[in-house]
């Protein structure tokens, strides 16, 4: 499959049973366009009947791990001039792009560097392990922008967050979370200096290489299926509700005040 912004390399480490991942696009942004969002959907197919891979890193650039969804993208601004069922269609993309990669059978390791925004936080909470240079960051803006945080991260930040800090991060959407606080909540397990993620994820990769594959596999099925089964619960609407705060007034003006570089004010309309 041709891929213009992800890159695949397998074999790598113990009896070559790792593999990286790497979601570059060249301009230090790594925002999620509809085409980068298919890429890293369709990824873990790659891995579906892959039993000799038993761990996956995911990367971004050496600055920049992902923006979000890319606010700039014309295949993405065009849903607005859809009919609601197809806009509906449209927004799972983002949703399943995360479930792919939270089914995986592989161990998965987010590795990442510089900014971590939005949909690019809901795609690192899919994944088993995260670990992040020490000027890394991460905010969750769509509150600010009008709409809600959807693509089943809720649930998921629920589970490695708790609650108030989950509402904390969603609800104060221009706060910046760096790399010491993400760890003392529990959105990261791993701070190294900045360009060691990588290399430290790598390491960590390496030893979970060398545990036998099958059970490494089931554990990781226990757990996931234990923490995730009343995902669905709370977020089965997600797409619904994206495409709902995405008729409001307050959506216009949060998008608005994005472009316009200024501070949106907004009116529960």
């Amino acid at each position: 499959m041709d891929r213009r912004f992800v890159k695949v390399e397998k074999g790598l480490g113990p009896q070559g049973r790792i593999a990286v991942v790497r979601f570059d696009r060249g301009d230090n942004i790594n925002a999620l366009s509809q085409q980068a969002m298919r890429e890293l959907r369709d990824v873990p197919r790659d891995f579906e009947d892959d039993i000799e891979t038993t761990v996956v890193i995911l990367t971004g650039s050496a600055k920049a791990f992902s923006a979000g969804f890319d606010l700039k993208d014309p295949e993405g601004w065009a849903r607005a001039t859809l009919p609601v069922g197809e806009r509906i269609q449209k927004q799972r993309m983002g949703p399943k792009m995360c479930k792919a990669w939270q089914d995986m059978d592989q161990i998965t390791i987010a590795a990442i560097e510089g900014h971590c925004v939005g949909g690019g936080a809901a795609l690192v909470v899919s994944l088993d392990f995260r670990t992040c240079g020490r000027s890394a960051h991460f905010r969750i803006p769509e509150v600010e922008l009008g709409m809600n945080m959807s693509w089943g991260s809720i649930p998921r930040m629920l589970a490695l967050m708790g609650p108030a800090r989950t509402k904390q991060a969603v609800i104060l959407a221009s706060d910046r979370i760096g790399a010491a606080e993400a760890l003392d909540w529990g959105l990261v397990e791993n701070v190294v200096d900045d360009g060691q993620a990588l290399a430290a994820s790598m390491a960590f990769a390496e030893r979970i290489a060398r545990q036998p594959p099958i059970p490494v596999r089931m554990t990781k099925s226990t757990v996931n299926r234990l923490t995730h089964a009343l995902d669905d619960l709370g977020s089965h609407m997600d797409a619904d509700q994206n495409v709902l705060t995405g008729l409001t007034e307050d959506y216009k003006e949060g998008t608005s005040a994005f472009r316009e570089k200024r501070k949106p004010s907004f009116k529960g309309k």
